[in-house]
């Protein structure tokens, strides 16, 4: 197991000695058995709570069973399946048995997971039950593919055609005494593919060590996570962010994780938080809650956000987009909790940039996370990162360095050069930092947009209409004007009751040009039900672009 020196908050960074012979499961299963925590609840989904000592047994048996399935060591799996105890048991059974697990989205269509499997090369595919639509058909004319297994089963409504068998099955062949496999901390662990906000998505590969990099240096200090919390995620496992809320951090301390398979709708979530559902949780309640600033934004419009007597909250998280100031505010002031807005990526598996308890600066993403160093460089007209560092007060392309940056992107040898640059990490994002270090987001570098010959940040203009009594939420894009020049679009989506018009068009166009610099408010509005969105919250800009 790894050796950690320091855990003091906002302090030095705690060095974390990962041993060369390491297995990420072996450790986070393992550290909760050694410390006596067998019948301390792991993790409860909406149907059963399971123990770290059943845990334990059940990824033996999944990790060993693997090979009934012709399953071995290196070989990649594809999961893509619902956030019950299931996800868990394949995950960390695949890690232990040094099997490669590559995680995806679960709201992809067909021709998505077609790529992926094809990009993998996965010898298996764990999927839901629910799920398996998107995959018929898709799995019989993938070469590599010679297995399917079904999560939450059984087979009736499937059928067994000989290449597709059930959980239960290989849980039941296994044997709970399997000695994991003898993986070294740099060895490939797991991908996770990136959400494709800006294209094509990019298999992520991680090693070993990073998962339990980011709970030692993120979860410990910055939120203080301990074996008497219970966590509840609402971002889901198969996304960087969910995976260590749900997953890694909680089990890296002993404590208690809420899993919901179901779409985090506001309600959805409110009865989790009050302890209503899942019934399996006994009416506890969490205190750990991990939202996106969507999903914070629809609870507070929601008419049933429950009082404040009705929560055991003591800490709240956000990542995924930056979140506006009015939405942390606001949800402070109707709970009394602090939202701690941070940055993460699929590249360095979780924040690395976040605000702290007791120092929350709300507009801002916080100060750079002890054990990662930051830097932002301005634009270059030569190759990526050979820009100058930029000053406080000066908009810069964040470069991150850190230890749980991934290790490539699979089979993509010039994405991955101009993201991992000996050592540091291009982030695609753009910061301004403050003379006394705390980051404010400027958008995504691609999505800047250069109006009267000034940089404009879409984030800045998307702030500045959601203030708006009308607005629910919008996102700003470029668009060539009659003269070829580029100037801000917005799609804006109302409130409930809200009537789109041009009257409030024009209304919203004075209200940025009285916000910002007037040269900044955007020229155009379309009026929208929905933004289009990864299911990790982030708007796909380059869909609104190109007029999807």
């Amino acid at each position: 197991m790894p050796e950690l020196s320091s855990t003091e908050p906002f302090g030095a960074a705690p060095e974390v000695k990962i041993p060369r012979s390491y297995n990420a499961a072996h450790d986070l299963i393992g550290r909760n058995l050694a410390a006596g925590r067998q019948d301390r609840p792991a993790f409860v989904d909406d149907r059963r709570s399971i123990t770290y000592g059943e845990l334990a047994r059940r990824v033996s048996c999944f990790a060993s069973g693997l090979r009934s399935i012709g399953v071995e060591r290196e070989d990649r799996i594809l999961l893509c399946m619902l956030d019950t105890i299931d996800w868990p048991t394949v995950f960390l059974g695949a890690i232990k048995a040094g099997v490669v697990p590559v995680c995806v989205n679960t709201m992809l269509a067909p021709a998505d997971y077609d790529y992926m499997l094809r990009d993998s090369r996965a010898k298996a595919l764990f999927v839901s039950r629910a799920l398996f639509a998107a995959f018929d058909g898709v799995h019989a004319a993938i070469p590599s593919l010679s297995r399917v297994v079904i999560s939450e089963a059984p087979l009736a409504d499937i059928g067994d055609g000989g290449d597709i068998g059930d959980i239960g099955a290989i849980l039941e062949n296994g044997q709970p005494d399997f000695d994991a496999v003898d993986t070294c901390a740099d060895d490939a662990c797991f991908w996770l593919y990136s959400s494709g906000s800006t294209g094509v998505p990019k298999g992520t590969v991680h090693c070993h060590s990073s998962l339990i990099q980011t709970a030692e240096l993120y979860a410990r200090p910055t939120l203080g996570i301990s074996e008497h919390d219970r966590t509840f995620s609402a971002a889901k496992l198969f996304f960087a962010y969910g995976l260590g809320n749900a997953l890694t951090f909680p089990m890296s301390v002993g404590a208690t994780s809420v899993l919901m398979a179901e779409r985090p709708t506001p309600d959805a979530v409110f009865k989790r938080l009050t302890g209503e559902l899942p019934a399996a949780a006994d009416g506890a309640r969490p205190s750990i809650f991990y939202g996106v600033p969507t999903l914070y934004a629809g609870m507070l419009a929601s008419e049933g956000f429950p009082a404040r007597d009705r929560l055991g909250l003591r800490v709240g998280v956000s990542a995924g987009e930056a979140l506006p100031e009015k939405v942390g505010r606001r949800f402070t002031e109707k709970t009394g909790v602090e939202v701690l807005d941070g940055i993460g990526s699929t590249e360095m598996l979780h924040i690395f940039l976040s605000n702290q308890r007791g120092r929350v600066r709300y507009g801002t993403t916080g100060v750079a996370v002890p054990g990662y160093r930051l830097k932002l460089l301005s634009d270059s007209a030569g190759e990526v990162g050979a820009g100058a560092e930029v000053g406080p007060g000066e908009i810069g392309d964040l470069y991150i360095n850190g230890p749980t940056s991934a290790l490539y992107y699979w089979n993509q040898r010039e994405k991955t050069r101009q993201t991992f640059q000996g050592g540091w990490t291009r982030s695609g994002d753009k910061y301004i930092r403050s003379q006394d270090g705390y980051y404010t987001y400027a958008g995504r570098s691609d999505d800047m947009l250069k109006v009267s010959g000034q940089f404009v940040s879409p984030f800045e203009v998307e702030s500045a209409i959601s203030t708006h009594e009308a607005v629910l939420e919008a996102a700003v894009v470029g668009q060539q004007d009659a003269d070829g020049l580029i100037k801000p679009k917005a799609f804006v989506v109302l409130k409930q009751g809200q009537q789109p018009g041009p009257d409030l068009a024009e209304a919203l166009k004075l209200h940025v040009r009285q916000t910002l610099t007037p040269f900044k408010y955007p020229r155009w509005i379309e009026f929208v039900e929905e933004l289009p969105k990864t299911a990790t919250g982030k708007i796909r800009r380059f869909r609104l672009r190109a007029g999807d």
